[in-house]
């Protein structure tokens, strides 16, 4: 499993990369704004510091809703770096244009899917990525990761070579679920990764090391 920070901020993806454990990043508007990032200059120049420090894909979204618009911002987009992957909602127009930049060879993520129906339509389209939305559905009482172990089926079953991201991961089980439901990325923050080196027989093993080493001097 690939793992993918869902942020915007380059401390935290310095950190990720410096454990050599980030395969790639996503972003949208709203974590953009959480680091008082405004205008699209400024937007444009985030995008660039993270593809400096990324080897993998970056996830950029359009903020338009309508296909010319998503179309303008995402050649834009596009033009930044090759690493840029066109992030593009699930409507019809959102797929739509992913069909449009799958045809130029751009890479796109269509993101806000919640349904199986929605996935088939971004594969068919030609998506790189769909990001399915684990925990927004579980806010809902509906079954995040089953929906991920959904599609990922389907894209076996039928040989779609697209991309299965799951989106919207709150915690590390989420992680271990997604990854049981074999996805093929998860994109998360930096503490839920971080929260798979967590075990109680890990930190009581090391202050036992730590003890009998100290008694050796």
């Amino acid at each position: 499993m690939k793992f993918f920070l869902d942020t915007a901020n380059i401390e935290q993806i310095r950190q990720a990369q410096e454990m050599g454990i980030l395969d790639g990043v996503t972003t949208n508007p709203s974590l953009m704004a959480k680091e008082g990032i405004k205008g699209k200059s400024e937007i444009m120049e985030r995008y660039r510091t993270i593809c400096s420090i990324v080897d993998g894909p970056v996830s950029a979204e359009v903020f338009a809703t309508d296909y010319d618009g998503m179309i303008r911002e995402g050649e834009e987009l596009a033009a930044i770096d090759p690493k840029i992957t066109v992030k593009l909602p699930c409507t019809k127009d959102g797929i739509k244009a992913v069909k449009y930049f799958s045809g130029k060879n751009i890479k796109t993520n269509c993101t806000l899917v919640f349904s199986i129906g929605q996935a088939l339509l971004a594969a068919k389209a030609g998506a790189t990525f769909v990001s399915p939305f684990v925990g927004r559905l579980d806010d809902i009482c509906e079954d995040g990761v089953g929906l991920v172990a959904h599609i990922v089926n389907i894209y076996n079953y039928y040989g779609f070579q697209t991309q299965v991201l799951a989106a919207s991961i709150r915690n590390t089980n989420h992680i271990i679920r997604c990854m049981d439901a074999g996805a093929d990325v998860a994109t998360c923050p930096l503490p839920a990764i971080e929260g798979l080196l967590k075990h109680p027989l890990t930190e009581s093993g090391l202050e036992t090391f730590v003890r009998d080493a100290e008694k050796m001097k």
